[in-house]
């Protein structure tokens, strides 16, 4: 892998150890932590740069989703609410509830 593209795996490795800090629920903040660091220790060998390069498309996305599940559960937990949402082994949420 050249310099550039390890930096930003790394750089983009630190943006989802970060952004998953932020859900205010420990069991989804611990979950989503190691999720990131299991996929990045799987993959961690892959040398072939279209591989690579998925595996960053998928970094991304996954990226995207944990921003808006803790900005979400912020939100909610603001509002005296708790968010309950139940992911699938790539990040997507299979059921969405609302405790009141």
């Amino acid at each position: 892998m050249a310099a550039s593209s390890r930096e930003h795996v790394l750089s983009l490795y630190r943006l989802l150890l970060k952004e998953s800090k932020k859900f205010p629920s420990y069991n989804y903040r611990t979950y989503a932590l190691r999720r990131v660091r299991d996929a990045f220790r799987e993959n961690r060998t892959v040398e072939d740069p279209k591989v690579v390069e998925e595996l960053v498309k998928r970094a991304r996305d996954g990226l995207a989703l944990i921003q808006r599940q803790a900005s979400l559960s912020q939100c909610m937990r603001g509002l005296g609410e708790d968010i309950d949402c139940v992911y699938d082994h790539d990040f997507h949420p299979l059921v969405f509830e609302i405790q009141y």
